[in-house]
């Protein structure tokens, strides 16, 4: 095989306005690395309960972002980032290893965010899917 593909793919989901506090000071949406056998939206499931304790149903994508476009700093190979909005249907949150705290913000009100993860630009994208039912996903 002459040519060699490697695409990552990171979770980042959204669901009412909640965000985790995690260990370095800063705020994010919760996500992380699609796991081997685990669909987008089994992982996005699996990623929200891991990290807030929150039971969620993935509703729909939000957007598909090429990480280097959007984050810094650059990573030296591609990551697909693909933003999840979700309902609340249950569980309470537990401090864990990832996250000691939720919170849920207003977006004029936004902490300090983990900009490698998740910039106010991003957060504005799903704050406006989030209130607009006839939502198009976003792709790069």
């Amino acid at each position: 095989m002459d040519k060699w593909l490697e695409l990552a793919i990171e979770i980042q989901s959204i669901a009412q306005n909640g965000l985790t506090y995690t260990n370095n000071g800063t705020w994010s949406l919760p996500g992380g690395w699609v796991d081997v056998l685990e669909s987008i939206k089994s992982n996005t499931v699996k990623e929200v309960k891991e990290e807030t304790g929150l039971d969620v149903l993935a509703k729909k994508i939000i957007a598909i972002q090429d990480r280097n476009k959007h984050n810094k700093p650059v990573y030296a190979y591609g990551v697909c980032k693909i933003f999840v909005l979700c309902d609340i249907i249950g569980g309470k949150f537990e401090k864990n290893i990832e996250t000691t705290e939720i919170g849920y913000f207003a977006i004029d009100e936004l902490p300090l965010l983990a900009e490698e993860k998740n910039n106010k630009e991003q957060i504005e994208m799903c704050f406006r899917a989030m209130n607009d039912k006839n939502w198009q996903v976003q792709f790069d």
